[in-house]
């Protein structure tokens, strides 16, 4: 039975009970109908306790010392940078520091002269070299350029098969397996893992 048969059969019985409901034995008013009340989903506020405003005042004095403290300890390790162990320098070494130590040898202005100049001369030697490389592929790239030019008047076809890339120029084949093949009869190993990080807090 719906909800709606429902409510037109209890409409009906009520009906006849309108001068029942007047008789006051009911504080009703209307005919007595299926009725929804809200949905209450609240509670009783409770009653805050007071506190005393020193015990306030020293709780926030508490919070700020504590912040201001961690603060202070960033601080002062915020310049510290995490040491990286291929960058150590091992205790064998640093033991051997006086054994390792080179000699300061005592170079005459003569030498020094000599040095700075022989200096000098490579690094001429080496720009000298640098530019003649330069304007030789300069030189290089416009002849191809001019060739091609000329090539274009003379035949479209073979300027466009001149153009393309010479896929003999780089004579390279591989041939191989595409995946491993399984080994029969193999038992692999589980292995161990061991977590050598370093926490640096």
């Amino acid at each position: 039975m719906s909800f709606k048969n429902i409510l037109m059969s209890s409409s009906r019985l009520c009906v006849p009970a309108q001068q029942w409901c007047q008789r006051s034995i009911t504080t009703a008013s209307s005919p007595l109908y299926f009725r929804l009340t809200q949905c209450l989903g609240a509670e009783p506020l409770k009653k805050k306790k007071r506190l005393d405003p020193m015990i306030v005042r020293q709780r926030e004095e508490r919070k700020k010392k504590k912040i201001e403290k961690m603060i202070r300890r960033l601080e002062k390790n915020a310049g510290q940078l995490k040491p990286i162990d291929e960058l150590e320098v091992p205790r064998n070494i640093l033991q051997e520091i006086d054994i390792r130590k080179r000699r300061e040898v005592a170079i005459s202005e003569e030498e020094e002269e000599r040095r700075a100049s022989l200096a000098k001369e490579w690094c001429q030697y080496r720009y000298k070299q640098h530019m003649a490389e330069v304007t030789m592929i300069d030189k290089m790239i416009a002849a191809r350029d001019r060739a091609l030019e000329e090539l274009r008047q003379e035949s479209e076809d073979l300027w466009f098969e001149a153009i393309q890339v010479d896929a003999t120029l780089l004579p390279f084949k591989a041939k191989g397996p595409v995946s491993t093949p399984p080994i029969k009869d193999y038992d692999a190993p589980d292995g161990e893992y061991y977590n050598i990080t370093r926490n640096w807090d």
